[in-house]
Order: structure tokens, then sequence, then C-alpha cells
């Protein structure tokens, strides 16, 4: 196969091969795409024709020359069309290829990761060019070796040069230096740079900027800083790049005014860093949440020239957005299209997800329209991140609308997109559209991943699907798809809530059979379930089995337990199972020792409790209100009020708020042991610590009062608690009524009779009286006696009130 100039004009003009002469049909077997403008094309014709004039019988052949093969390579960005463009070019009568288009397509090849074919054509040029160093080709292959990760072969690249007579310069060493660097290499990184030093070689900016680099990835901007100072003496000015990355290397040390003070040096000395440079530098600030800082030497650099592109509004912007401030990033985009500059999908992205993650998907949405309007064309992350948004904000419709609207436009979902729009159906509790959902997926060829596979079996489970759920797991293995062990933890968890224990634990053993080994998850939940049922010896026993299955028992899972076994009154168990926890080098937590407290209090083992209490303290960890709650409830059982109240004072010390239930206990106990006056006193203290009463509250203080006679303080307590819309019980409510018929103060107990009938608090029969006037004479009897009957007023006051209510003389309500 051969090629004339045809193929060039080919090439440039028409975007494919027409070889009209020798070739026939090569371009369109190649299918080159149109690289260059009309304008480049006359002008590389008229530069052929000319060489061609002026060389008369070339050697090259009939005017085909080395360069135009380059520009052909270059532009070229299918790598393999690239190379048989290059074998058939050598094929053509009196053509050579020449060093450039060896480079040119070694560049090519590597570049678009063809390592195979650039290695090959690499050893080709070795034997076929003589004279003149591959250095630069080598450096080349270093690089996109680097780009790509691939490290050991980038430093085999090196490492050969020698060995074929190719002597590395400083450039050479710079460039696996940085390689290394940038793969995080940073101990290797230096062995080069003592090699190329034992040989030799002397260090130029670009070293020092390396090794600049890499103390301040590690995070050494001490020493960063000394070789930034050093460079002179070593006769090299230090440059923007360098400083940068030294002041870079102080922001993410936390030495903010140190990096400023730096910065305004290098100003100082007309070192201004150009926009890429200064672009990198902050992104660093900005990623540490830095962007007041950032904003401030944007200031300094503006006034000295630097313009900022596409990039610095960004990174701004994403910076803004990650600070919640998108009303700010929306503004800076206005300001980018105002300057003149052009935002680019990353741009109308970052915004549109930070706009997203606000719960402001009506705005992102309109972003997402002027993008489109201003040419910019979305990606698979703009819609993904809007239909994410649209599902988290509950639009799961919305989010299927964009969907349909996207793939009009040309966009094809992909797993990410069918996953969100598959949870966020579930979510809705619509599992049959979100099954419709995966079975369109699954139709169109998108094999699903586990990620999907896990949204549905999470939506069927959590509607009590548990089978159905099963059986898409089963349909997960026919598919190849392998279930994780969150496939299985999903499920369950569901039979555990469902109370199923036995048939989770069956299904932990289906995990296995199909090579999912369980983890602490799995463990934490089965021992839950168990506990809940009271099955503490299961609990227990997968507890000492899980270390069969590589899974430590963490503070959930002792917990867990000592919780159950606590419910069970098992105080001598759950001392020692903390006893075990603290041998196994388990941490107990807050929640850890309230469980304690709790046992021993309920045990009547309170000094220990305190004891316990004291530990707590001690070694660091800080009580919360349930762990002073349950002491003083400790406390309170055993008759220890003084010690309850003690605690309670302690914990403004504690800085520990109390609760109404703080309160209540102690109320309670006063009031229990007939001590009024202290129980006041506590409930004083707690309206002043602005701790609002509830019905409790007013309940047991209001019996107290009735229990020693205070028929006043009673009577006054139930009009305050009705003030407050707390309703008392008729048991309370019967209470005072009795104290106050006791007293002869018929006319407030009958008020109260005719407060309870207006609240409603009257037996379900007076509901079935339809006329009014009768309604309203009969409830209050009605009431009366269902009293009586549940012993909850005395025969002497239903007498006296029944009286009352007959003759009408007290007829009235409480005037709350």
């Amino acid at each position: 196969m051969f090629i004339t100039r045809a193929f060039v004009a080919g090439v440039i003009e028409m975007g494919c091969y027409v070889l009209e002469k020798r070739v026939g049909l090569l371009g369109q077997k190649l299918g080159f795409v149109r690289c260059w403008s009309s304008a480049s094309v006359h002008r590389l014709s008229k530069e052929n024709a000319e060489t061609q004039q002026n060389m008369g019988s070339s050697e090259l052949g009939p005017g085909f020359l080395p360069r135009h093969v380059i520009m052909v390579i270059k532009h070229q960005k299918d790598p393999l069309k690239a190379l048989e463009v290059f074998n058939s070019v050598a094929r053509e009568e009196g053509f050579k290829h020449t060093f450039s288009t060896y480079k040119a397509l070694i560049e090519n090849l590597g570049y678009h990761g063809e390592f195979d074919s650039m290695e090959k054509a690499l050893a080709e040029m070795r034997i076929n060019i003589s004279g003149g160093s591959l250095e630069g080709v080598y450096i080349g292959v270093m690089r996109n070796y680097g780009r790509l990760g691939k490290v050991q072969e980038a430093v085999d690249t090196f490492e050969r040069m020698e060995f074929y007579d190719c002597e590395p310069t400083v450039g050479s060493y710079n460039t696996i230096m940085n390689i290394l660097v940038e793969n995080n290499y940073f101990k290797q990184s230096h062995k080069v740079y003592l090699r190329m030093r034992d040989k030799g070689i002397d260090s130029d900016v670009y070293t020092f900027t390396i090794r600049i680099k890499s103390f301040c990835r590690t995070k050494r901007a001490e020493a960063a800083l000394r070789l930034l100072h050093n460079m002179p003496e070593q006769g090299c000015k230090a440059n923007a790049v360098a400083y940068c990355n030294v002041i870079g290397g102080l922001y993410e040390e936390n030495r903010a005014s140190e990096a400023s003070c730096l910065f305004d040096k290098m100003l100082g000395e007309d070192i201004v860093p150009d926009v890429a440079t200064f672009n990198k530098l902050i992104h660093t600030l900005c990623k540490k949440g830095g962007l007041k800082e950032s904003n401030r030497l944007l200031d300094k650099v503006l006034i000295r020239g630097v313009k900022p592109n596409v990039f610095t509004y960004n990174i701004f912007i994403r910076g803004l957005c990650k600070e919640g401030k998108v009303q700010d990033a929306s503004k800076l985009l206005e300001e980018m299209l105002l300057k003149g500059l052009v935002p680019d999908v990353v741009t109308y992205n970052t915004l549109i997800s930070g706009l997203c993650k606000a719960h402001m998907v009506q705005e992102a949405e309109k972003l997402l329209r002027t993008m489109v309007t201003k040419g910019c064309i979305p990606d698979d992350f703009t819609y993904n991140t809007l239909i994410d948004g649209f599902c988290k904000v509950g639009m799961v419709q919305k989010a299927s609308e964009l969907l349909g609207d996207a793939i009009f436009k040309g966009f094809v979902p992909d797993q990410i997109t069918y996953s969100t729009l598959v949870n966020g159906f579930c979510e809705e509790g619509n599992i049959e559209r979100a099954v419709d959902l995966f079975n369109e997926a699954y139709s169109k060829g998108l094999d699903p991943d586990v990620i999907i596979y896990n949204t549905l079996v999470k939506g069927l489970s959590e509607k009590g699907l548990i089978l159905e759920a099963a059986q898409l797991v089963n349909k997960m293995l026919d598919d190849g798809c392998s279930p994780n062990i969150w496939t299985y933890n999903i499920i369950i968890n569901s039979l555990c809530k469902k109370g199923s224990v036995y048939d989770a634990s069956n299904f932990v053993n289906e995990a296995l059979r199909n090579g999912c080994t369980p983890d602490v998850f799995t463990f934490n939940t089965l021992i839950d379930g168990f506990c809940k049922q009271s099955k503490l010896n299961e609990a227990l026993e997968i507890v000492h089995r899980m270390s069969k299955y590589g899974a430590t028992p963490d503070i959930i899972t002792y917990n867990t337990v000592l919780d159950g076994l606590s419910k069970e009154r098992k105080v001598d168990e759950v001392l020692e199972i903390y006893k075990e926890m603290l041998a196994k080098g388990c941490v107990p937590n807050v929640i850890t020792y309230n469980i304690l407290i709790e046992s021993l209090c309920k045990a009547l083992r309170v000094q220990e409790a305190t004891q316990l209490f004291e530990k707590m303290l001690s070694e660091g960890c800080t009580p919360d209100v349930v762990s002073c709650s349950t002491l003083i409830h400790g406390f309170c059982r055993n008759g220890c009020l003084k010690e309850a109240c003690l605690l309670l004072r302690r914990m403004k010390k504690l800085k520990i708020i109390p609760t109404v239930a703080t309160y209540n206990i102690l109320i309670y106990a006063f009031c229990n042991k007939l001590k009024i006056p202290m129980a006041t006193n506590v409930f004083h203290e707690m309206v002043k610590r602005g701790c609002v009463p509830d019905v409790f509250t007013y309940s047991v203080l209001v019996d107290g009062f009735c229990k020693t006679g205070n028929i006043d303080y009673s009577y006054d307590f139930l009009i305050e608690m009705l003030n407050k819309e707390l309703i008392p019980s008729t048991i309370t409510f019967g209470r005072v009524i009795n104290c106050l018929c006791k007293s002869y103060r018929v006319q407030e107990a009958v008020g109260i009779v005719y407060t309870m009938v207006s609240k409603g608090l009257v037996p379900d029969v007076v509901e079935s009286i339809f006329e009014v006037d009768k309604k309203e004479v009969a409830a209050p009897k009605i009431l009366l006696e269902d009293m009586l009957m549940k012993g909850l007023v005395t025969y002497q006051a239903y007498d006296l009130l029944f009286k009352g209510i007959r003759g009408r003389k007290y007829r009235t309500n409480l005037k709350c």
C-alpha cells in the first residue's frame, strides 16, 4: 500500500484519505477526521508546491515531506490509525522516516496509552536513526508512563537510557524525580537526586522546584523553606513556582501568617506567578476552606497584571459551593460572563452540584437551560447530579422527566443514573416504578451492578417484601453479579426488625455459601435481634463466634448485649461482659456506662453505681443527662434523697442540663416521702432554670398536697395546670374533689366536675345522647357515677356533689 500527495490533501481538506493514484481506497479504510481549517490546507498545499519546485527531483519521492507526516500524526486522535499511516508512508518510494517522524509517532502512541506499540516504535527508532540524542524521546516516553500512573515502566525507561548509550542529563533526572513525587514515591525521588549529584550533574531551577514540592507533600514545609532560601547560593534564582509550592506547603500546615509573608516577599522581589501557578496555590487554599485568604491573594496579583481565567473562577466557585454560598457562586458566574470569559462544563457542573446540595434544584435546572443556550454541552455528571438532586428533594417524577429529555438529547444513562432513580422511587414508596425502571435498564443491555441491585433489595425489604428481595438476590447470582455482604445485611436487618431472627440467621449461612463473609454489622444486627426477643444465650453465642469469621466485637456489639442482659436484670452477667470487653481492649463509651449504672441501680447496688460514675469521670468519659438521671433515680429508690440532691447540684458544675424527667424523679421521691416543702423547692428551681413542668410534675405535686391536707395548694396547682393546657387524669381530679368535699367546699368541687365535662373527660355513653339539653344535664351525673364505680370519689363526695348538681345551686366551671 502506498501514499502520495493525495494522502496529505485528502487528510487536510476532506478529513479522510482518498488515494486516487496508487493507493485507491485507503482513506475509506482508515476513516480519518478533519484536523485543519481550509486556510491551513491552502497554506500547506502552497508550501508543498514550492518545495517541489525548489527541490526538483526530491529524494523524498514525489513531493511528500516528513513535516506533512508529522502534522498528520500529531493531529490524529486514533493512535492505531496514526501507526498505520506511519507504516504506509514508510513504503512510499524514496521516503525515509526521520527523527522527528519517529518522535511524533512515539508521542502519539504514548499519549493514548498504546505502550506496546510505542515500545516497538522506540526500538525501531534506535535501529534506524543514527546520530543525535534520543533523550528528548525518552523524556516524552517517561512522562506518558507517569501521566497514566505506570511508575515502574517510567523508571525502567530511565534506567535503560545509559544501556542504549544515551547519557541522562538534568532534564531526564528532573522528569523521573517529578514522576516519583507526583505518585508519592518521595524516598525514591530523593535517591534519584543523590544519584544525580554523585554523577556531578548540577541542579537547575526545576530540580529545586521538584524537591521543594516533595518536602511540601510530606508536610516538611520548613525544609522546603530552607531549600528555597538556599537556591541563590546554589546558583539558581527562585521562580514563582518554587515560591508558590512553599507557600502552599505552609498553608497546608496551617502556618497562614508565614505563608502570607512569603507571598508578599515574592511579590516584593518582582516575582509574579502566572495564572496557572497562582491557580494551583489557591486550589490548595480553597481545599482547606481558605476562601477569604484566596481572595486576599487574588487582589494582590490582580494589581500586578495577572488576569484570572476560567480555571481561577472554577476554583472560587467550587470553594463557595463547598461553604454553601451558592448565591455568591452564582454571582461569580455572572461576573465571568461580563468579563468575556466562557464558562466550561466544569463551571456549570460545580454550580449545579452546589445548588442541588442546597436543595435549590429548580435553580439548578434553570442553570442547565442557560448552559445549553450558551453552547456548553452537558455531560453525564450534569444530568446525574440534577437527577440525584430532584430525587433527594422528593421530586422523583421530575427526575424521571429530566432523564427522558436528556435521553432525547443524546444522553446515555449509566448505572449511576438508574441507581439514583431506583433509590428515589423506593424512598417514595413506589416499588412498582422502581422495578419497572430496573427492568428497563436491564432490557437496554445495561448490566446492573451490585449498587443498583442493593438499592432495589433495600426498597423491597423496607416495604416488607422480603421474599421478593431474596428472589432478586438469586437473580443477581444467575446474572453473574455477585452480591456483597451489604446485599445480605439489608435482608438480615429487615428480617430481624420483623422478629424473624432465626430466618435472618439462616440467611447468614446463605451468604457464607455464596462466598460472602459476614462483617461486624451482620453480627451486630443478629445480636440485637436476639436480645430484643430475650434470647440472650443465642446472642452471646454469636459474640463468641464472631472471631471465627474475622470480625471483632465493637462497642455496638457489647452495648447491645449489655443492654439485653440489663433489661433481664442479670446484673452479674452484665459486669462479667463488661470485664470481658475491657480485657479485649474495647473502650467503653457513655452508653456503656449508662447501661451499667442502670443495671446496678435496678439491683439496688447504688454504691457500686456511684463508683462507676466516678470512674467514668476519671477516665475522661463525660457523663450525660441520662447518666445523672439514672443515678439520681437509683439514690431515690434507695431512699438516699440527700445524695440525689447533691448530684443534681453537681450537674450544674458538670454543665449538664437536667431535663423535666430528672426533676420529676426527685419531686416524686420527695412527695412519696411526704416531704412536700422539698418537692416544692425542686419544682421552683426547675421553673427558675427554664425547664417546663409536664402533666406528671403537676399530678405528683397535687397528689402530695392532697395526702398532706394542703387543700388550697392542691386546688391552686390544679388550676395552674389547666391554665397551661395540661389535662390531668381523672384520678388527679378525683383526689382534689375528695379533699374539697371533705372540707365541704362543694362549690369548688362541683366546678371541677363541670370543668371535666367541658374538657370532654366523660364516659363514652355521654356521646350517645344527641339532644344537647339532655346531654348537658346528664353528663355531670353520668361522670360522677362512673368515678364512684371506679373508686375515684368517696361516697361522701358523691352524695354532696350529686345534690349540688341536681339542685343546680353550684353549677359553674372553674375560672381557669
